[in-house]
């Protein structure tokens, strides 16, 4: 298998955490695509991905899957231990909730701040800036921020007791906030304390 990304975004870290979770990241080759730059806009990349994106997953038989959710998707049905998107249909739905919440809520909206309400990643890739919604956003992500430091104050993951796609997401999201220059308060301690929880996790090393 083959991954295009630009290691270090948010969105890639997601695919290399679940790839070092299930034990796949031996089996995968990374091809990276210079964002910054704007290669995920010539027309050759265009061909792999008409949405000009990254990550990409690229199978061995030649399949191509662009959206970050399905391809974590594939690698959590390609093996099976540990599961990170459940098994029984109540914990399949709470977990497919949750990972949307905190990608909706948390890494789109920390996104969508950088994008748009800071310099990103210059005028020759930022063309279409909205610094009201970027800012806008932002407040979205700390609201939602404020959201898991409650919820974890009962559990110790986001779904639940067990680590999933939802706490790979906020861990990207949690990068990508630092990167933003959005300050996580310091009343949060229970979102800290999780924080401090998933950056043991072997995987975090494997992916770096």
């Amino acid at each position: 298998m083959e991954v295009y990304e630009f290691k270090g975004f948010p969105n890639p870290t997601r695919v290399r955490l679940a790839l070092a979770e299930k034990g796949l990241f031996d089996a995968v080759k990374f091809v990276q695509v210079n964002v910054p730059e704007g290669e995920h806009r010539k027309p050759e990349f265009f061909v792999i991905n008409p949405s000009g994106i990254v990550p990409v997953l690229e199978l061995e038989d030649g399949t191509q899957i662009s959206e970050c959710s399905a391809i974590k998707e594939y690698l959590d049905h390609a093996k099976g231990d540990p599961d990170l998107m459940g098994q029984t249909p109540k914990s399949r739905v709470v977990i497919a909730m949750m990972q949307h919440k905190v990608e909706a809520g948390f890494l789109d909206a920390v996104a969508a701040y950088f994008h748009h309400a800071t310099a990103g990643l210059g005028s020759d890739i930022e063309t279409h800036q909205n610094a009201a919604w970027g800012e806008r956003q932002k407040e979205t992500a700390l609201n939602t921020m404020a959201w898991m430091n409650d919820l974890l104050a009962d559990q110790d993951y986001l779904a639940g007791d067990q680590f999933t796609i939802a706490d790979i997401t906020a861990m990207a999201g949690f990068d990508f906030a630092g990167f933003a220059q959005i300050d996580m308060p310091a009343e949060f301690t229970q979102f800290a304390t999780w924080r401090d929880r998933v950056v043991a996790r072997p995987s975090v090393k494997i992916a770096a």
